[in-house]
């Protein structure tokens, strides 16, 4: 008995799992349907390609897309937020006063890039600082910020 798979098949059985990732938004299904797609226009290259080569040729290409997924792609979109880090991840980071402390109101610093889910955060110095100010954040105390002059 001979199976014989169509090359739209593939390319059918691959939109159907790249709608499936939309149920699934993890990116597990998204290389798969690639593969399968792949494999279907392969089919229509050659189209007296054997079943087992067509899943072979569908097994290799899922893992080589996962690869480089996980290699290439994946690192490059890392959360640079750091939202839900310790205070060891946002020590060392700097921002500008965009309100100085005075009495006994905090002051207000913003980053270029959101610490811990947030760009604004009030912060207590010990020195004197104006609007405009470089600080850099020394520690986290509760909800605000302890930082020093940068130099």
């Amino acid at each position: 008995m001979t199976i014989t798979i169509l090359w739209y098949y593939w390319l059918i059985a691959g939109m159907l799992l790249l709608l499936g990732e939309m149920l699934l938004p993890s990116f597990t299904l998204l290389w798969f349907g690639l593969a399968a797609m792949l494999t279907g226009l392969l089919l229509l290259v050659m189209p007296d390609l054997g079943l087992s080569l067509q899943l072979l040729f569908w097994a290799l290409a899922s893992i080589v897309f996962t690869v480089m997924w996980f290699k290439f792609f994946k690192p490059t979109m890392t959360d640079k937020t750091k939202a839900g880090i310790s205070k060891e991840a946002v020590t060392g980071e700097t921002g500008i006063v965009i309100r100085a402390p005075h009495d006994e109101i905090r002051g207000i610093v913003r980053f270029s890039l959101p610490l811990l889910g947030a760009d604004e955060w009030e912060f207590i110095c010990s020195q004197e600082c104006q609007v405009g100010d470089r600080v850099e954040v020394v520690d986290v105390s509760g909800n605000t910020l302890v930082v020093n002059l940068k130099k």
